[in-house]
């Protein structure tokens, strides 16, 4: 499993006002692999943006192909209501970012947190500029049609009929290899609609959304990622899009070849429900734990090698409700502390948990309300339960 551990992260947002700034925050998480989507091609957008059965385009070709559906996306925020002992006028803040075209609808997605300040609070102001041949480019003004910071997607709307909306074609995440070609089309730095190549260097990473939460089946890519990028797709040799670029790890601040991208199909499933209701809603079972390995199931006198172990469970949530029981004694084990005594989790409806981190992919494949079968392994005895997700608290 691979998984990253004390990293220090970037957002690859943009330039914001006249300075850029790289937004950095520590991940404590311990996530990994997961259930990936089935993606459906929306119907408006054209099946033919992608290369049937090519082996692939070189980066100019691809650049050539899907560079018209590639945005920046300017965000305008309000002043800070701050002290100023000169009395002049505050001034707004401006951040850019990147975006691309989802639907011929005018549908543009970008990260969330090109369109949010550090406060959470939405942009006053969205601008999307298209990469036009031979100009400075079109601009025009965006609707906000949702956001998500626990995904760090956000859906802008732009009037189809006045803007040149190209949509590109959206790929399929759960299919990535590792090794295959990739290109990021963005604005790093505010050198707009640069385009860079890599490979995917790792697939079923876990990354952290600036609120916190877990976003599994990151996609790692070495192309050059750095402020700007964010929003941006991460496109395949087909051109299709498999990720949309979000944050870098780094030691020196600036790009190092580790560059994460949302995944796609986690993109269509939050943008489909932005569309329909204006947020997201995630199914809850209501368990904090951690994953649970051969060495700590040797160390703990454990009867399973892998699993979740389930070390607390949300009072009068659907867990506590199917009978689930979290642990009571706390042990350390090089510095990690760990509640033991709980229920180890084994598998969810058909789908086998090896860790923590596959509850939580689970879980974001289904919906407030599903009814699920969680097989745990307890006092050696393996048993199943029947559980109905809940609707995660809004402050997780």
């Amino acid at each position: 499993m691979h998984r990253m551990r004390g990293f220090l992260l970037g957002m690859a947002g943009g330039a914001v006002g006249a300075a850029l700034v790289l937004l950095v925050l520590v991940v404590v998480f311990d996530f990994g692999r997961g259930e990936q989507a089935t993606v459906v091609q929306p119907a408006d957008v054209p099946a033919d943006l992608s290369v049937e059965g090519d082996a692939g385009l070189s980066p100019s070709q691809l650049y050539s192909r899907v560079a018209n559906g590639v945005v920046m996306v300017r965000a305008t925020f309000a002043a800070q209501d701050t002290w100023n002992p000169w009395g002049d006028p505050q001034q707004s803040v401006q951040s850019i970012g990147t975006g691309f075209v989802a639907s011929k609808a005018g549908d543009i997605i970008t990260n969330a947190h090109v369109v949010l300040d550090q406060q959470g609070q939405t942009a006053n102001k969205v601008t999307v500029v298209f990469n036009t041949p031979g100009g400075e480019g079109d601009e025009f003004e965006a609707d906000l049609v949702g956001v998500d910071g626990d995904s760090d997607v956000a859906v802008l709307r732009v009037d189809p009929h006045k803007a040149p909306v190209q949509p590109l074609a959206l790929g399929d995440s759960s299919k990535v290899v590792v090794g295959e070609p990739v290109v990021a089309i963005g604005n790093p730095l505010g050198y707009d609609f640069s385009i860079t190549s890599g490979i995917v260097s790792a697939v079923e990473r876990t990354v952290e959304a600036p609120t916190g939460a877990v976003i599994p089946n990151a996609i790692q890519t070495d192309a050059a990622i750095n402020p700007g990028n964010s929003g941006g797709p991460l496109i395949n040799g087909r051109g299709e899009v498999i990720g949309i670029n979000e944050q870098i790890a780094t030691q020196s601040g600036g790009n190092e070849g580790l560059g994460f991208a949302v995944p796609i199909n986690t993109a269509i499933r939050v943008m489909g429900q932005l569309k329909k209701n204006g947020e997201v809603a995630y199914a809850w079972l209501g368990v904090n734990g951690k994953s649970l390995t051969p060495d700590l199931a040797k160390t703990f006198d454990l009867s399973v090698e892998r699993g979740a172990l389930v070390e607390s469970v949300a009072a009068d949530g659907p867990a506590e409700k199917a009978g689930i029981r979290g642990g009571g004694d706390t042990v350390t084990i090089q510095g990690q502390q760990y509640v033991v005594g709980g229920d180890v989790i084994v598998k969810v409806d058909d789908t086998a948990i090896e860790s923590f981190d596959d509850v939580i992919a689970f879980l974001l494949e289904k919906k407030p309300g599903d009814k699920v079968d969680v097989q745990i392994m307890r006092d050696g005895k393996t048993q199943t339960v029947a559980a109905t997700l809940g609707e995660r608290p809004k402050s997780m």
